[in-house]
């Protein structure tokens, strides 16, 4: 929790609702799942403000990529970056691993 939530009083432990609501929050917000899911997520959503927040961090990220018009395109990454990026996504992949669910 973090110092602006307990100011508030507010406690929150993510639940497995939540975790379904962020595994879904992309269909949702493309409206790709059915009305029961859709009215399911709503009332979750409703009461629960670090879901909302993520709702509303998620919805406004997508809405400015999809305004995004780059210039030009970047050039291709080089073999070495390439394989830089791929050992840093093994080694992130790798700790979750040893996360807790």
């Amino acid at each position: 929790m973090d110092a602006d939530e307990q100011s508030r009083g507010f406690k929150h432990d993510r639940s497995e609702k939540c975790k379904e609501v962020f595994s879904l929050l992309s269909d949702y917000l493309n409206l790709e799942l059915p009305p029961e899911t859709c009215a399911e997520m709503e009332a979750h959503i409703g009461a629960c403000p670090p879901c909302v927040e993520f709702t509303e961090s998620l919805r406004k990220t997508v809405e400015l990529c999809h305004q995004y018009k780059p210039s030009e395109m970047p050039a291709p990454l080089g073999a070495s970056t390439r394989e830089q990026l791929l050992d840093a996504y093994r080694k992130m992949m790798e700790s979750r691993k040893s996360l807790p669910a």
